[in-house]
């Protein structure tokens, strides 16, 4: 899909902002590309592709890290149905989250991490968690979740 992408990291700015990148806080380096990121409706050759690549969400309504402190869902985020490989020449180099098209965070990964991460929502959020991550070979997928 096309997207608005900082041109030092590689961050894509889903809200279409392109002054101060918010993962490297590079200063107006954003430029449009054509394919910045794949969605769920892309189209792999062998489809095997799809089932490594597209974030897969679980969403649980009982926040477990942070009870007592007003959390009401944690969104758990794995890449792929079939797990991701993690292997020094093949493997996922980080996961970055938004909420409603804003981002919230980047979970930086190297091989010896399994490809998920986590996020704790606070009671009053709603709307849609945006995950995009980043394979070092296959490049940018993205999938969303509604969080009601």
């Amino acid at each position: 899909m096309k997207g608005i992408v900082c041109k030092v990291c590689g961050y894509v700015a889903l809200d279409g902002e392109k002054g101060i990148c918010p993962v490297c806080h590079a200063k107006n380096q954003f430029e449009e590309k054509e394919e910045a990121y794949r969605s769920p409706d892309f189209k792999a050759e062998s489809g095997e592709s799809e089932k490594k690549h597209i974030p897969a969400f679980t969403v649980v309504n009982e926040c477990g890290l942070i009870p007592s402190n007003g959390c009401s869902s944690d969104v758990h985020v794995k890449i792929g149905e079939i797990l991701h490989p993690t292997l020094p020449e093949h493997h996922i180099t980080e996961i970055t989250f938004y909420l409603n098209n804003k981002f919230i965070a980047n979970v930086m990964l190297t091989p010896d991490i399994n490809p998920a991460a986590v996020i704790h929502l606070k009671k009053e959020t709603k709307g849609k968690v945006q995950v995009i991550e980043n394979c070092n070979v296959h490049g940018k997928w993205f999938n969303e979740v509604e969080i009601k």
